[in-house]
């Protein structure tokens, strides 16, 4: 039987369901933003296929390690390997699974697999997205928290005079990963919209750290 984009995504959606765990930042929430991103994204290149994309945004997270998980590089091949088992039993076209696999594969940073096809490079930068902005900044917290770091260095937030490390101090992880963030994405408009959510995390640390030293006014410059 031939479903629709809809009926593929409430399928998408049970078998996401059927494994959930309670990683907030990796909930269902989380895989309908990264398909709303991917949909902007797919709007500039109507050479992608969109069920690919669609199979890819909501199924890449179907074996979800914690970050701190000694093997978390391995996580998108072993979901790529369950959604290309669970897609086959449902029906899923076969022509088009091999696809989907690659982009599941590709969509993680630590696995470190580059992005061969369009529709793998749309998952990669929606995926990658939802780690930028506000709702990236709450997740940030939300995760560092659950592998117990601390907010932010108690006396020098920004690492003027010590090195980054963004396994203690939550407030590190903007620039020792999500500032590189916008230069990896491979749409255009992945880049733009991702430099423009990354301004508003360096404007959200500048009013932090000064909150966390007790002051208020203007944001911190540079060489504060």
């Amino acid at each position: 039987m031939q479903r629709s984009m809809s009926e593929w995504q409430s399928l998408f959606v049970a078998m996401v369901q059927a494994r959930a765990d309670d990683d907030g930042a990796h909930d269902i929430n989380h895989l309908h933003r990264v398909w709303a991103t991917a949909q902007t994204l797919l709007a500039d290149h109507p050479e992608a296929d969109p069920l690919v994309v669609q199979a890819a945004a909501y199924l890449h997270d179907l074996v979800n390690l914690p970050k701190n998980h000694p093997h978390r590089e391995q996580a998108s091949v072993q979901a790529a390997a369950l959604a290309r088992a669970q897609l086959a039993a449902q029906g899923f076209d076969a022509q088009r699974l091999d696809a989907v696999v690659h982009a599941i594969e590709a969509h993680s940073y630590s696995a470190n697999i580059a992005p061969r096809t369009i529709e793998a490079m749309i998952v990669q930068d929606a995926d990658r997205m939802d780690a930028l902005g506000a709702v990236g900044l709450a997740r940030l917290f939300y995760i560092a928290g659950r592998m117990g770091s601390a907010l932010a260095h108690p006396t020098d937030p920004l690492a003027r005079h010590r090195a980054l490390d963004d396994r203690h101090y939550a407030l590190d992880h903007i620039e020792v990963k999500l500032a590189g963030l916008p230069d990896t994405m491979c749409t255009q408009a992945a880049r733009s919209l991702g430099r423009q959510r990354l301004q508003w995390l360096r404007e959200y640390r500048d009013t932090f750290v000064q909150q966390w030293h007790g002051q208020s006014g203007t944001p911190l410059g540079p060489d504060q």
